[in-house]
């Protein structure tokens, strides 16, 4: 066997041994990675305030915790603790008052009045209290395993940060990459990744904070369902519905007939008329064209349909992961485009 193909042999033994070592930690390492790529314009920021890289990874970590990570571990606790304190007699209550607000309806409303009053009739609150106190165990568990996780790519992202251009100068030498196509590479997916990033925080803040201010209206807590609603935005098309209608109809549960009627046309007219149709379009416009100026305009239906499939394939950091990839198998066709075209010319 020549040497060189030892060599080969042993690379590929310990590439799979270095695979199968941090298979557990792969997802965190590849979803700190593309947020490393995302908030490259962030350390820059930093890193002209002071000089320093190591200071500047770190704000960076501390900036992505609270903006990021922070609201959801917030969301998981209180959701598990509201959960356990439920009480029995408010679904007696909502049970009561349904039966009652369904036996008020116009009789235009007949067959759907029949069809409830047969879903009602195997509406045991009892069942429904221990099963929510199950969901509540589960979804501590969950948000246990997910702050473990959130340590992990804080971790991974910090180190992305701090050692991430020597990394990859590292790798691209090493597979003898070409400068060309690696800067293009590397271009491509920074500005593609920062407008999706920036996009998803910017969209996520701005309806959760308008969600919220409605709430805390109506009484309730307006930082936790604002947060709710805000991560229930990034979901395309039923993200908002998912969040409201419930709302709505529990108000409407309770007796609050006025209140489900403004949460529905407030969220209705306000979030997903005017600040998601006209608003939002404009924030992502300003992202694209003064934080991240891309040399080319990115197609906002292929990175809808990149976060969609991402959400179905990956769970909820599918949204990260989705465009990454899509845009790296497009950056990759236009280099493999633009060689072919040269050897066509020559």
């Amino acid at each position: 066997m020549k040497k060189e193909h030892f060599t080969i042999v042993l690379l590929l033994l310990a590439t799979y041994g270095v695979y199968r070592l941090y298979e557990s930690f792969w997802v965190s390492i590849t979803v700190a990675t593309l947020l490393a790529i995302s908030t490259h314009h962030i350390q820059m920021g930093f890193f002209t305030l002071t000089r320093s890289r190591f200071w500047a990874s770190a704000l960076s970590t501390l900036v992505l915790s609270i903006l990021f990570f922070a609201p959801l571990g917030y969301f998981l606790f209180h959701i598990s603790v509201m959960l356990q304190n439920l009480d029995p007699a408010m679904l007696k209550t909502i049970d009561t008052n349904l039966r009652d607000w369904i036996a008020h309806l116009p009789p235009t409303f007949s067959r759907a009045e029949t069809k409830i009053e047969a879903l009602l009739s195997d509406f045991d609150t009892n069942a429904l209290a221990q099963h929510l106190l199950d969901y509540a165990s589960q979804i501590g568990s969950f948000a246990m395993a997910f702050l473990t996780k959130t340590v992990f790519i804080l971790i991974f992202y910090f180190v992305a940060l701090y050692y991430g251009k020597d990394i990859f100068e590292f790798f691209k030498r090493s597979a003898h990459f070409p400068q060309q196509e690696s800067t293009l590479i590397m271009f491509e997916m920074r500005s593609s990744m920062s407008v999706v990033f920036y996009s998803i925080i910017a969209t996520a803040v701005f309806e959760g904070a308008l969600f919220g201010i409605a709430v805390e209206y109506l009484g309730y807590n307006g930082l936790l369902f604002g947060i709710m609603y805000g991560f229930a935005s990034l979901i395309p098309v039923i993200g908002g519905i998912i969040m409201w209608l419930p709302f709505a109809l529990f108000e409407l549960s309770m007796g609050h007939t006025h209140n489900a009627l403004f949460i529905t046309l407030y969220t209705i007219i306000v979030i997903s008329i005017i600040a998601d149709t006209f608003v939002k379009p404009v924030i992502i416009k300003i992202i694209n064209q003064k934080l991240i100026k891309p040399q080319e305009k990115i197609n906002e239906l292929i990175i809808f349909f990149a976060i969609i499939a991402g959400l179905g394939t990956f769970g909820f950091w599918g949204m990260i992961i989705g465009p990454a990839i899509t845009v790296l198998f497009l950056t990759l066709m236009k280099i493999t485009e633009a060689a072919t075209s040269e050897e066509e010319y020559r």
